[in-house]
């Protein structure tokens, strides 16, 4: 992966880096060491905080069928941990119950620095996953995004089937 590429042919959105990115706001609101699987579901509701009731607009505009990013996300997950890890931006460790990630004192230093309007709206949405989704533990979060997923980005299925009725 050369990050340093600025060809017109770069692409940022829904890469490792852009995915790194989001998820040291997350560790740094987290405050504590979170598996994989929970970044997976915590990468997912950053993004889309406006499928969830109550929860913030959304910070990427809403696509069809988008639950389904939630099943596709674990490489590009694991690959943004890795580079932010590779730079030392985040912890990384065996835990009894496996590899965990936290955040750390060049977390908070480096989010801290970060002062655009795309960061101040993935501060909050990370402060809202933490405060949200924090306490919950690993089989009510699975179950929480089994519940969901299947229905979030269906609403264009509905549009889609109503505009081929005549009324």
């Amino acid at each position: 992966m050369n990050l340093g590429d600025t060809t017109s042919s770069a692409r940022l959105f829904n890469t490792p880096l852009e995915c790194g990115f989001r998820l040291l706001f997350v560790l740094d609101a987290g405050k504590a060491e979170s598996d994989l699987q929970r970044l997976i579901s915590y990468d997912y509701l950053i993004v889309h905080s406006g499928d969830v009731d109550g929860g913030p607009p959304s910070l990427h505009p809403a696509v069809p069928f988008r639950g389904t990013e939630f099943l596709v996300r674990r490489d590009l997950v694991r690959a943004g941990l890795d580079f932010m890890f590779s730079r030392e931006l985040l912890d990384k460790h065996h835990s009894p119950s496996g590899i965990v990630y936290a955040g750390t004192a060049l977390t908070k230093a480096f989010v801290q620095l970060l002062s655009s309007r795309y960061a101040a709206a993935l501060r909050a949405r990370a402060e809202w996953v933490a405060s949200s989704f924090g306490a919950m533990n690993d089989d009510d979060l699975s179950r929480f995004m089994s519940r969901n997923i299947g229905r979030w980005g269906a609403e264009f299925d509905r549009l889609t089937s109503l505009r081929g009725l005549d009324l």
